[in-house]
């Protein structure tokens, strides 16, 4: 008898985990593809660190071959699923059309930048959710700080090194505490003029940073970010964009060559071309992660809308602690519903959260316990390198590394600024020049009404 197929599509942290614990529990029975548009599992949490040269970028990606022993991996993007024929379709990295026969389907296709119509944000903000941004950024913030230096006046100066950072969750609020750090560092080197130093504006709407967090830790994250010089504005945000700067809401114009927008993430735009009932953009599944009227489908982390257990009425919400977890309990569901072993709800617990700061600054609740500080630091490292599925002795070496030698002020210019476009369903790979001419090619797509907070990390 032919083994049964089980396609797996995304490997972020919900669709890596289910591939992994599924090549442990059908091993001999199954035969497990894994669809991803790039070779790497990527540790999101720590891309701030790479973002400002804390770690090179290769040390928050794991092989997915080289980790995920009985699985096959097929490199392409996703872009349909037809759940009568049982088939996935994809792209590969070389434009070649592909397809891919399932008898279990899996969708951990993830989350993507989300978008608010905001003039200008498109054409002149970045996100931050892949390798891709988090190189670009790191070259232009030393790029910036380099011009700064030879600015031809005080006002030039002081737009290329001023920073903004929109969105105040998880990513936004650590990039701008690790952000301010690294160009401190830089202009140690290359002093700016007379009484300029560089500048990072934190926006939210919210009325407070991490407002989805305990409020002790928000207030423990507010106080290091303002103590470090961050301009930190609650109840501010971009009314419109430009080339050179930003108008504010609150009718404050900033003069600055970057805009971070880290506002946030939204299901991927793959899911709601399954037809399939949604939750503000998230495929609705049942609590044992299958999709309504098609048992053979499962999905979960954060293009799913999963009930949370722990709170009825409500679902869990998009962050990595909750995909870490689900991709283990939908690997048990696949495997249950071969004749092995039983299938199970999903419920959680909270162990806590952590955000880190940088330099040895941090905030974190492990188990409820709130910490702040050099403990908060030690804490949070202590997490990253215990969930990391490898590269854990290469990370504690570049931090070690990093507590004692300056940090590398180079740019490498590997990817172009409309390479990582805004406007993108795939973050994680840089956009490359239009076929038929000198112009880069561009995401189309448009976001979903509803949209969902930003939630990234733990």
């Amino acid at each position: 008898m032919s083994r049964t197929r089980i396609v797996v599509v995304g490997a972020g942290f919900a669709g890596y985990r289910t591939a992994r614990t599924l090549s442990r529990l059908t091993r001999d029975t199954a035969d497990i593809t894994l669809l991803n548009p790039t070779d790497y599992f990527l540790y999101l949490p720590l891309l701030p660190h790479v973002a400002t040269g804390v770690l090179e970028p290769r040390r928050v990606t794991v092989s997915l071959s080289g980790t995920l022993p009985h699985v096959r991996l097929a490199l392409g993007e996703a872009d349909g699923v037809d759940l009568e024929r049982h088939t996935v379709t994809y792209t590969d990295p070389e434009g070649t059309r592909g397809e891919l026969p399932y008898d279990r389907l899996v969708l951990t296709v993830g989350s993507v930048n989300k978008l608010l119509p905001v003039p200008g944000v498109a054409e002149h903000a970045h996100g931050f959710r892949g390798i891709p941004e988090a190189l670009y950024l790191r070259d232009h913030i030393t790029r910036q700080i380099e011009l700064a230096a030879t600015a031809p006046d005080a006002a030039t100066c002081r737009a290329r090194c001023t920073f903004v950072v929109v969105g105040a969750g998880y990513t936004g609020t650590e990039l701008a505490a690790h952000g301010r750090l690294f160009t401190d560092a830089l202009v140690r080197r290359q002093p700016l003029r007379q009484g300029i130093r560089p500048r990072w504006l934190l926006l939210d709407i919210a009325d407070r940073v991490l407002p989805e967090l305990d409020r002790r830790l928000s207030a423990t994250a507010d106080r290091v970010l303002r103590r470090r010089g961050v301009d930190v504005r609650t109840r501010t945000s971009v009314k419109e964009a430009t080339p050179d700067g930003v108008l504010l809401d609150d009718g404050d114009a900033v003069d600055t060559r970057t805009l971070v927008w880290c506002v946030g993430v939204r299901p991927d735009p793959l899911v709601a071309g399954l037809g399939r009932p949604l939750e503000r953009g998230r495929l609705r599944v049942d609590t044992h992660l299958q999709v309504p009227g098609h048992p053979e489908v499962f999905a979960c982390g954060d293009a799913a809308a999963v009930p949370d257990l722990t709170r009825p009425g409500t679902y869990t919400p998009m962050t990595a602690q909750h995909a870490w977890r689900q991709g283990a309990t939908a690997a048990r569901n696949v495997a249950a519903s071969l004749g092995s072993g039983a299938r199970r709800p999903y419920r959680h617990r909270d162990l806590g959260f952590t955000v880190d700061l940088g330099g040895a600054q941090a905030a974190a609740n492990p188990l409820g316990v709130p910490l702040s500080g050099p403990l908060a630091g030690a804490v949070t490292r202590g997490y990253h390198l215990a969930a990391m599925p490898g590269n854990r002795v290469r990370v504690a070496a570049d931090w070690l590394l990093d507590s004692v030698l300056p940090r590398q002020a180079v740019q490498l210019g590997l990817v172009r600024s409309w390479s990582v476009p805004l406007e993108s369903a795939s973050p994680e790979v840089a956009r490359l020049p239009h076929p038929d001419d000198d112009r880069p090619a561009r995401a189309t797509e448009h976001p979903p009404p509803e949209e969902t907070p930003d939630a990234q990390q733990q």
